[in-house]
């Protein structure tokens, strides 16, 4: 069982140990759960240090080696407070999350290594230096972007938080015994910018990540439709707008009238405008209404973030004839079925520092689903153009896209079966595969 305890462990004393830090929702931060399943199944004990929040999926939350000990979720601070009192309680804040951070890892049975996630950077960075020193034990940092990279998206690089914030990454970075990070520009940057020597280990989808068979798709959109007021009904309970069930068989089947299914995940943040997709389906569903032949389009936003409710009003605004769009909040499990039953997926992340890729195209990918992708710097170490997806830059670029790709749905849809096909060389190296070869040596190594 999955525990969140004042210390308590599970496993082996005598096994090697690691500990997992992740100061945000352990619960939303596959690839950091991807790693404990890793170390788990190499028979490492692990601890999780982490915010609780969303559940984990299922292969961590029934995995006997794993054990979460939960840090008390800070308050937020309220916008519109004077600056002075905004900045006090700013440090206050700070220097509480410190406190309860080196608790937390000095509490913790002992481990090898400290693995822990960045951004954000401040205070974990520190802390788990520390906590080495005292402990004896290795650190490890897994880089999945530049923290001040994605403080810049609010304020001036050349702002005094923001020069604060790249200073310090720049002196923690080099006093880590080991490093991860996810693309080689990031590995290039690395090194030649702050001397720090980093492997690459690409996000890879698990084999949770997989096409879903017509008969899961069926009881997918049944089970989305009850727990979402019925938003993918078909004409009777046997039916949704996807699929239909015989009742003498048993067996269900794709609808030959049924809307293309598009997903796109987000953590509704400021390196993702959404807009962007919701004017594409603007224009596509304009075209649509003046005669020109397009499928009807069911638009799923899954995610949580601090920009959700703006974009509901902005979505419960807009009135389209030929397209739907419904935002859902899943569970672990449902996730990857969504994608699989999906015909194509959209990414809007926009790298802050043009040095990382989005995760939500690596489990798209592992899901057979082709995906258009807002171009920066380095998306081409994970799409190719009009091989496993398509590159856009504006919502009129995006729309064309779904014009051309779309022609001939659901029967005759020669351009995105082809780009379909295109996934299947990301598909051959799953994350086990990719994990065992770049980052188990480095782990045994830290924990020698």
């Amino acid at each position: 069982m999955f525990v969140c305890t004042e210390g308590t462990t599970k496993g082996s004393t005598g096994n090697k140990r690691a500990c997992i830090v992740v100061l945000g929702d352990f619960g939303r931060s596959p690839r950091m759960q991807f790693h404990c399943a890793s170390l788990a199944r190499h028979g490492i004990d692990v601890d999780v240090v982490s915010y609780s929040g969303s559940t984990p999926h299922e292969m961590i939350t029934s995995n006997q080696r794993i054990a979460q000990h939960s840090l008390l979720t800070p308050h937020q601070l309220k916008a519109g407070m004077p600056r002075a009192v905004y900045l006090f309680a700013a440090v206050v804040k700070t220097l509480q999350l410190i406190v309860t951070l080196l608790y937390r890892l000095l509490t913790v049975p002992r481990p090898d290594a400290y693995l822990v996630q960045t951004p954000p950077a401040i205070p974990a960075l520190a802390c788990v230096k520390l906590a080495c020193l005292l402990r004896n034990s290795k650190m490890v940092v897994d880089w999945h972007n530049l923290g001040y990279s994605i403080l810049a998206l609010a304020r001036p690089e050349s702002s005094l938080l923001v020069r604060i914030y790249k200073g310090y990454e720049r002196l923690m970075g080099p006093l880590s015994d080991y490093n991860f990070c996810v693309t080689v520009a990031m590995k290039a940057w690395l090194k030649a910018t702050w001397g720090v020597s980093a492997s690459t280990l690409y996000d890879r989808a698990p084999e949770i990540f997989k096409r879903l068979d017509v008969n899961d798709q069926h009881e997918l959109f049944i089970r989305l439709s009850r727990s979402h007021n019925g938003v993918l009904d078909g004409l009777d309970t046997s039916s949704t707008v996807f699929t239909e069930k015989k009742a003498s068989t048993g067996v269900a089947s794709l609808r030959n009238d049924r809307p293309l299914l598009l997903v796109s995940s987000t953590s509704w943040t400021a390196d993702e405008d959404f807009g962007v997709l919701l004017k594409s389906l603007e224009i596509y569903d304009a075209q649509a209404s003046n005669g020109t032949k397009h499928p009807d389009i069911v638009c799923i936003i899954t995610g949580k973030g601090p920009m959700k409710a703006h974009y509901m009003e902005v979505i419960a605004q807009k009135s389209l004839a030929h397209v739907q769009v419904y935002t859902m909040w899943l569970e672990a499990e449902d996730y990857p079925k969504l994608l699989g039953a999906a015909d194509i997926g959209v990414s809007l992340h926009y790298s802050s520092s043009g040095l990382d890729l989005p995760m939500k195209v690596v489990d798209m990918f592992g899901c057979s689903l082709p995906v258009c992708a807002i171009d920066f710097d380095c998306l081409d170490e994970l799409v190719k153009d009009n091989v496993n997806g398509k590159v856009f830059d504006t919502s009129a670029t995006l729309a064309s896209h779904f014009e051309t790709l779309f022609e001939g749905f659901p029967t005759h849809c020669e351009k995105l079966e082809s780009l379909r096909s295109g996934t299947e060389e990301f598909r051959r190296i799953r994350w086990n595969e990719s994990w065992d070869e770049t980052a188990w040596p480095i782990m045994m190594e830290a924990m020698r």
